[in-house]
């Protein structure tokens, strides 16, 4: 295995995590740093921590979100700075507008919109008020939209004019729980359809508004996963998750008081909301939000033009910028670029060396879950990187590989090298406390004061976590476990291929044979010859058994909105069956624009 040695000259600066053993045996979440001490004793809220303390103290004049506009100024990148003083007073703002119309804490406010000031805004008013927010992705149609709010039992939906007209009159009646539409950019000092008037509501609203004092156990957020059979669940988080938040800003983002950070995902999922809302206004950084969708040209020109020194993306907007081609990035330089992770599914190893061959930087990834809440296994800036890893757990975070017992317990896999369910000790901050109105299926995720995550993964001697599949994933053939991950890295290995996935498909010999549905690269062309070289490119680096028997070329693969691929989605079409929930996943217009969660 090639490992990627890291030397002082690739630091560039010393990162807050330096000796990983030392800082792991004497790890204590009390020593993290009160965040919320400036509220009444036992408090705790997100927005303080988040924008309050920043406001009123050293930071107010610094840039707390920087805005670039969906269109160019004279070619140039049309940019709005908003301080942390400003988005302070205008979440106060907020706090009181919600409080005039009888929101208080506890009540939900769910927002519904992209990633325009006013979204930011209206997430931390919500959470000063104590209300419990829940952000939905902006290109959800209705029906993923009512299922949604209705689960979640929505009071206040935010939102702005064109998709409150487009999405939301139609569906109106059926969303019984919601008390009050804001929108977001109406003009006219009116208000119409039953909707207010955000604009209206907010120069009608006093700047004081004293923070609710809910504590680290009250409910604050509430995130909705990514529903590929049934219902989505929406799994529950409290305000106490603020120190996981800050703990992985410090450690697995590596956030300096200095750094210009830009997390792509959306502030409708998970991603989005803890690295690219919380995370980042703890730490007192300057974020960037970019309002237009995805185009490789542009992002180059953001991590050039905006001096990004930290960057959070997707494995499949790396996809995208592999397809796009070296030449493209070529244009630009990108001198203050010093750190690059990514989350949403496991990197294949070719764009972890294509980050290091093109960008000049390896590309870190890491790995959690909505229900974690925060990142919890990651490589580090100092880390040796072993391209297809995910890393190595946190400070504060226990992981184990487990094989689950008939009587429903588990047992610990001592070995390296043996493939499990990855499982993790209960009790990080930002655990989720629930599924609404699920319990019992809340309660089956854990074992053993262990939450079993679902995810297949082993553990080399060195105690690198590599990802093998979903449990429901996984491939029998012939008597024999196939990872899909391990197969679609080996095929993105070759120069041809921008995206691969695996399924497993009926065979009456071995069970289940493996098919791969392969996405090239721009300037290649699909036909027998290259299917053939691909089946003997992988049948080397894989052997008989695990190398794919069948290949397919397709024009689109399908991704959830949070950016993995939907392999349950093919092997539902390839064999002719019920496609279950889909609302989560991208439309095919969609697909090269909203690319992580």
């Amino acid at each position: 295995m090639t490992v990627i040695h890291k030397t002082q000259a690739d630091l560039r600066i010393s990162p807050n995590l330096l000796d990983y053993e030392r800082a792991r045996a004497g790890f204590d979440w009390a020593d993290i740093p009160d965040l919320c001490a400036g509220m009444s004793a036992g408090c705790c809220n997100i927005a303080y921590a988040a924008i309050d303390r920043h406001a009123d103290g050293p930071a107010a004049g610094r840039t707390a979100l920087r805005f670039i506009s969906p269109s160019d100024v004279d070619g140039g990148l049309a940019t709005r700075d908003m301080t942390y003083s400003e988005l302070g007073r205008l979440s106060r703002r907020f706090t009181n507008v919600l409080r005039s119309l009888g929101i208080n804490k506890g009540d939900r406010v769910f927002t519904f919109m992209g990633r325009c000031p006013e979204l930011y805004i209206a997430i931390l008013g919500a959470l000063r008020n104590g209300s419990v927010v829940s952000p939905l992705f902006s290109a959800f149609g209705p029906e993923p939209l009512v299922t949604r709010v209705n689960i979640g039992q929505a009071d206040v939906l935010v939102t702005t004019r064109a998709i409150y007209k487009r999405k939301i009159a139609r569906v109106r009646d059926q969303l019984p729980s919601v008390r009050h539409i804001i929108v977001v950019d109406d003009t006219e000092d009116t208000e119409e359809d039953g909707t207010l008037n955000f604009r209206r509501r907010m120069n009608a609203a006093d700047e004081s508004a004293p923070i609710e004092e809910t504590t680290a156990q009250d409910p604050a957020l509430l995130h909705f996963t990514s529903g590929t059979t049934g219902t989505p669940k929406g799994a529950l988080h409290v305000h106490g998750a603020v120190a996981m938040h800050y703990l992985t800003g410090l450690y697995a983002l590596d956030l300096h008081q200095d750094d210009i950070f830009w997390c792509t995902a959306d502030p409708g999922w998970v991603t989005g909301m803890s690295y690219g809302v919380i995370t980042p206004l703890l730490h007192g950084v300057t974020s960037i939000a970019d309002e237009a969708e995805f185009d490789a040209e542009r992002w180059y020109r953001i991590l050039q033009d905006e001096g990004v020194t930290v960057w959070y993306t997707a494995p499949t907007a790396i996809r995208m910028l592999i397809k796009a081609g070296p030449e493209l990035a070529a244009q630009y330089r990108f001198p203050q670029l010093r750190f690059i992770a990514s989350v949403g599914e496991p990197l294949n190893p070719e764009a972890v060396w294509w980050g290091k061959r093109v960008l000049g930087l390896p590309i870190h990834d890491n790995w959690w879950q909505t229900e974690t809440g925060g990142i919890m296994i990651a490589n580090t800036p100092a880390f040796d990187i072993k391209p297809g890893s995910m890393g190595r757990p946190l400070p504060g975070i226990d992981a184990h590989i487990v094989h689950r017992n008939d009587d429903g317990t588990v047992s610990l896999v001592d070995e390296p090298d043996v493939e499990g369910e990855l499982a993790l000790e209960s009790g990080w901050p930002s655990m989720f406390r629930g599924y609404l109105h699920e319990d019992a299926r809340y309660r089956k995720c854990f074992s053993d004061n262990l939450y079993l995550t679902g995810d297949l993964a082993k553990r080399d001697p060195d105690g690198y976590y590599w990802f093998v599949g979903r449990a429901d994933d996984v491939i029998k053939s012939a008597g024999h476990l196939i990872g899909p991950f391990e197969v679609e890295s080996a095929l993105t290995s070759h120069p041809a291929v921008a995206e691969a996935a695996v399924i497993g498909k009926p065979d009456p010999t071995v069970g289940e044979m493996v098919k791969a549905f392969v996405l090239l690269k721009d300037g290649f062309t699909a036909g027998e010859d290259l299917r053939l070289e691909l089946l003997g490119h992988a049948r080397k680096r894989l052997g008989a058994t695990v190398a794919p028997k069948e290949i397919e070329f397709v024009d689109t693969l399908p991704h959830t909105r949070s950016g993995k691929i939907m392999r349950r989605l093919l092997k539902a079409r390839e064999l002719g069956l019920p496609e279950g929930d889909t609302s989560t996943i991208e439309a095919k217009t969609q697909s090269e624009t909203q690319v992580m969660s």
